[in-house]
């Protein structure tokens, strides 16, 4: 599957804006791990094999276990995730998957136990950014494994 365009380079002044936002959610105080699981499921639920693989291998570098990785799919049936990672899989699966229930009140109601409103405000931008990057990665066909992480993550 080749690539069909250079998004970055088509259109730089575009990736920087996305990129700058990105920076600003990676500085935001939330925790880089739970950012990882995030944009993992998103990705997983988008079907985008380049963010998964990104973001598996930025989740690995920055310390995250096999085991949390893999049961990623089936979070919900496992003991491997903290109450506030829950409720951030939850809210990520709520708003990436829109079209089925528009992020119910009960989902909300959860995420909000879990998180100030700052903080609920950050992991929403978050979970749309990573959206956004699934469609940008599916939509040009970003080729899987090309991704290699820069330096180990902080955590």
């Amino acid at each position: 599957m080749a690539q069909r365009l250079n998004y970055a380079k088509a259109f730089p002044e575009g990736v920087h804006a996305i990129r700058t936002v990105d920076k600003a959610i990676r500085e935001s105080g939330l925790e880089s791990s739970l950012l990882e699981l995030i944009k993992t499921r998103a990705s997983q639920l988008n079907g985008c094999a380049y963010c998964i693989d990104m973001h598996t291998k930025d989740a690995r570098a920055a310390g995250e276990t096999e085991q949390r990785l893999y049961a990623l799919t089936a979070w919900r049936e496992t003991p491997f995730f903290t109450p506030r990672e829950r409720a951030a899989l939850a809210w990520t699966e709520a708003l990436t998957n829109i079209q089925q229930g528009h992020a119910p009140d009960e989902v909300y109601a959860e995420a909000r136990g879990e998180f100030s409103e700052a903080e609920l405000a950050r992991l929403t931008v978050a979970i749309t950014l990573i959206n956004a990057w699934n469609r940008i990665a599916i939509g040009f066909k970003a080729e899987p494994g090309t991704y290699q992480p820069a330096v180990a993550a902080k955590a």
